[in-house]
């Protein structure tokens, strides 16, 4: 088994609407789980990835106009050749329903501006400037209502064709002109008035102020209150967050989201030279990344790209029907099902579950014919094959800790993906693996260090998205009542946050004045000179290169790099400014020689966003919403003896300068709050998580870094 920090659904949801959406709806669309994605333009779903006779290699090919350098006009004209004669919408959500898929989400408008339904305020729709002269977001909508499938919309939010979009780059993540912004409001309010009702409106790329992403989720829950945004708008204005593409997070996200996914990675829409391999093989990838995302909480939209003549290549549909198949027999492991409650992953495969029955998914054969289900309490009524609903005669052998179940003598997956489910009689209780007890009469320090952090996606744009922690929680283990007193720094001071003491929760400003001096060492520490590594280009958080024993003499991060250069001039407790570009990164690495370990606080100044690692382990990540300002982040440094590596990314989105500053002139004090009596529970485990109080979004990172809790 591997262990991984995620979420236990034991412990407190920290979910809030972000705005006023409806929250029957939500729920609906969590419990999708699986949905059709569609890629289909009038112009790169013609041109098939080919520019004047030759493969077009470089991008996806439903961005051919700016990976060919194709001239507007040149590229507009190819539209009068756009007359689908295979378009059919029923059969599109035929195929949608075959698969199992329990809605559609098509690229209403992509980034080439060219509009799939009948917009008003531009003729480049394939209305007006096709032969073909119909609209098909109203053919598929109608489709959709005829057959009980849900309809979401693609939209982009830059357009290469509208005269006030500002200059494009490579990016794609561009600010958006007031004009531009009026016109996609226009064009939205279309979108949600013309075509009943909406599931999701899937923005996508651009790079919006935080007024131009809220007023467009404003408006959207306005028109359509049911209708859910993806966190593509940016600004953390989202309903849920968006995963990368083909990306699958191996940890649990406590906020809705969802993966979206490509039948092929290379591409979304249709490639003609597209290389196909086998439709078993490519199905059972597929397969596997639906489970996962399932097995996580999430929901997984998987792509295809028709031809421009609005056929479905034939080896997506194969695959789509396989699964299809399967999704027939094994479905209800997979709809409406909640994440993993194991706060551990498993080698062979993955778990979902419901009320009173937890779902294996045998992804590998288990070692040994045996599955270990650990901490798990309850009597197992049943094992069943789920796709034959046969029942089958395993061993279950209840250690008190653990339950094994061993499957019958040869048992085997045949190159497939099974599914057992285990009902239990009167439900299950699962103890979590990662329990903190109390060390001899020491109290029980609880910190972010031994946290299980909840995560979620937050950033202004899709350049500066990252794993941002929404919430915290420990299980700790002590006998008889203990009472539990909050811990924090200067810079948690006057936040409002939301404290869940076993299921009761409780806001808590933290205010106090009590204070806690750190137990520093008597002997000063010993701060070494700053050097600063090349810049990279990067997003908020991550390096191709080590953090731990680093050698500033050597190249960093990897061995065709540059070493590290001497600051000479630069010293601690002074403000920096360096010339620099938008997505950049620069690396300083100090190092601190500490008689015995230690805590210390530290202050720095950073701009656009900052990671910071001690002795290579994180210790902080954030971004900085409001963009184009300087912000100060306190933080505890768990100091070890001898010799610590500090690196800290300082990370430029948006300005020409990048600032920094590392300060050690920090009193060093902590601020001490109690809270009520902790009642002692019948198996001595006490559960706490916290999470900011009214969040202005459920995405943006609390930024508690140094809140702890203290146990006697």
């Amino acid at each position: 088994m591997k262990k991984m920090l995620i979420v236990c659904l034991c412990m407190l949801a920290v979910y809030l609407p972000v705005a006023a959406q409806d929250a029957q709806a939500l729920s609906e669309w969590k419990h999708q789980k699986y949905s059709m994605f569609i890629h289909w333009g009038a112009i790169y779903s013609t041109l098939g990835g080919v520019w004047e006779g030759k493969p077009v290699t470089r991008g996806y090919s439903e961005q051919i106009q700016s990976h060919a350098g194709i001239y507007s006009d040149v590229y507009g004209d190819v539209a009068k050749r756009f007359n689908p004669a295979y378009w059919n919408a029923d059969s599109i959500v035929s195929l949608a329903k075959a698969a199992g898929m329990r809605s559609v989400v098509i690229t209403s408008k992509h980034h080439d501006g060219f509009c799939m339904f009948n917009s008003a305020y531009t003729d480049y729709n394939v209305v007006a400037a096709t032969p073909f002269k119909r609209d098909v977001i109203k053919e598929l909508a109608d489709a959709c209502k005829r057959q009980g499938l849900k309809l979401g919309l693609y939209f982009s939010l830059i357009d290469w064709h509208f005269p006030e979009a500002y200059p494009i780059t490579s990016s794609n993540s561009d600010p958006i002109t007031p004009e531009h912004h009026e016109f996609n409001k226009k064009q939205v309010t279309e979108l949600l008035t013309n075509y009943g009702p909406i599931s999701e409106l899937w923005f996508d790329m651009g790079s919006q102020t935080s007024q131009q992403s809220w007023e467009l989720a404003e408006l959207v829950h306005r028109l359509q209150p049911a209708c859910m945004v993806s966190g593509r708008l940016g600004n953390d204005a989202g309903d849920f967050c968006v995963m990368g593409d083909n990306n699958y997070p191996d940890y649990k996200i406590a906020t809705p989201w969802q993966t979206p996914a490509s039948v092929y990675d290379e591409t979304w829409g249709y490639r003609s030279w597209q290389q196909h391999g086998k439709a078993t093989d490519k199905a059972k990838e597929k397969l596997e990344g639906l489970i996962k995302v399932a097995s996580r909480g999430g929901n997984y939209l998987l792509n295809i790209g028709p031809r421009g003549d609005g056929s479905v290549v034939d080896f997506e549909k194969e695959v789509l029907l396989l699964n299809g198949s399967w999704l027939k027999r094994n479905g209800e492991a997979i709809y409406s099902t909640t994440a993993n409650p194991f706060d551990t992953t498993f080698a062979w495969g993955e778990v979902t579950a419901k009320p009173g029955k937890l779902y294996l998914h045998l992804l590998q054969q288990p070692a040994n014919g045996t599955i270990i289900l650990p901490g798990l309490k309850g009597e197992i009524e049943s094992v069943v094959l789920l796709e034959k609903r046969k029942r089958l005669k395993c061993k279950i052998n209840n250690t008190g800790s653990d339950i094994t179940i061993t499957l019958p003598s040869g048992f085997n997956l045949d190159n497939d993906i099974k599914v057992l489910t285990v009902a239990f009689k009167g439900g299950y209780k699962i103890i979590p693996t990662h329990v903190i007890t109390a060390s001899g009469t020491a109290p029980i320090q609880l910190g972010r260090r031994n946290a299980i952090k909840q995560y979620s996606f937050s950033g202004i744009d899709y350049e500066s998205y990252y794993r941002s922690t929404v919430a915290a929680s420990w299980t700790f283990k002590t006998a008889g009542s203990v009472t539990p007193s909050l811990v924090f720094s200067q810079g948690e001071k006057d936040k409002v946050i939301v404290v869940t003491t076993d299921g009761k929760p409780r806001t808590v400003k933290l205010e106090s004045e009590l204070t806690l001096p750190l137990k520093n060492s008597a002997i000063p520490l010993q701060w070494g000179p700053l050097y600063l590594a090349a810049p990279v280009r990067s997003g908020i958080d991550g390096t191709t290169g080590s953090q731990l024993n680093i050698d500033p003499t050597q190249p960093w991060p990897n061995a065709v790099d540059k070493p590290w250069t001497k600051q000479t001039n630069w010293k601690n407790n002074t403000t920096y400014e360096i010339e620099a570009d938008r997505n950049t990164g620069w690396f300083v690495l100090q190092e601190i020689t500490a008689a015995e370990a230690q805590p210390y606080l530290i202050e720095l100044i950073s701009g656009d966003g900052i990671q910071v690692f001690l002795n290579g382990e994180e210790q902080l990540v954030h971004n900085n919403p409001e963009r184009g300002a300087t912000q100060q982040e306190v933080l505890l440094l768990p100091l070890q003896q001898g010799k610590n590596q500090l690196v800290v990314k300082f990370y430029n989105r948006f300005s020409k300068k990048v600032t920094l500053g590392i300060n050690t002139k920090v009193p060093q004090v902590l601020y001490k709050q109690g809270l009520p009596l902790l009642a002692d529970t019948p198996d001595h485990l006490h559960t706490i998580s916290i999470r900011q109080s009214q969040p202005v979004s459920v995405h943006r990172d609390m930024r508690l870094p140094n809140l702890g809790i203290v146990i006697k």
